[in-house]
């Protein structure tokens, strides 16, 4: 999906002028991707997880150290 940096806005293939330009601004559109919603669940999941086995490491180090 093409997006165009000085309009901010994603546009189709359909929308592009035939040198592949904005139709609006008629700057070069850049590659944009959208990461999934699912991969993002997994980052926030991830760094929760990591977070709570890291204090479980701390509490141990301090009870049995």
């Amino acid at each position: 999906m093409p997006w165009c940096e000085e309009c901010d806005t994603g546009l189709e293939d359909e929308e592009l002028t035939e040198d592949g330009t904005c139709p609006n601004c008629g700057s070069e559109p850049i590659a944009h991707r959208k990461y999934p919603w699912y991969f993002k669940f997994m980052l926030v999941a991830t760094v929760i997880y990591l977070g709570y086995r890291t204090f479980q490491g701390v509490t141990w180090l301090i009870h049995h150290g």
